[in-house]
């Protein structure tokens, strides 16, 4: 009767194992699954961006080119509304391997187009309803976010820290 007993213990001290890993692959679980919806809102949102810079808001976003840049505005907003829609598609398309790098590009990109925003500001340009020089100040805060919604929504942050944890072993 012991034998018997015997692997019915470690049936069920296997069983006890399983339920403890279940409860944090379903916690890590769900933390995963709000960075996919991250990623993929975020997606959506550069598609309807990358869309508008090329059709309906293509004028107001012209606004937004500084003067120093020297290039004409037009080419500025169709070519930063067709890198929008790459990298709107790459973000919701993209294999898991390739994700932390279009989260680092995507968080270059949304540096490379702040000194748009910060113009905006300075000069007063009044676009997308931020026509008060408070709603323009606030706009500006809002740029850091999108990198880092960038970076955590691909796990580009968290490939970099392993990465540098690796390197400094």
């Amino acid at each position: 009767m012991t034998e018997l007993n015997q692997p019915q213990q470690s049936s069920n001290a296997q069983t006890h194992s399983r339920r403890g890993r279940g409860a944090a692959h379903r916690r890590r679980s769900a933390g995963e699954l709000v960075r996919h919806l991250g990623r993929w809102a975020l997606g959506a949102a550069l598609l309807g961006a990358g869309t508008g810079h090329l059709t309906t808001m293509r004028q107001e976003f012209q606004a937004q080119v500084p003067t120093w840049v020297p290039l004409d505005p037009d080419f500025v907003v169709v070519a930063s509304g067709v890198v929008e829609l790459g990298l709107g598609a790459a973000l919701i398309l993209a294999p898991a391997r390739f994700r932390p790098a279009v989260g680092g590009v995507t968080a270059a990109f949304f540096i490379a187009v702040f000194p748009g925003n910060i113009s905006q500001y300075v000069t007063g340009t009044a676009a997308f309803g931020l026509d008060t020089d408070r709603d323009r100040l606030v706009r500006l805060f809002f740029q850091p976010v999108l990198v880092a919604w960038a970076l955590w929504s691909t796990g580009a942050w968290r490939a970099w820290l392993a990465g540098r944890n690796r390197t400094s072993r």
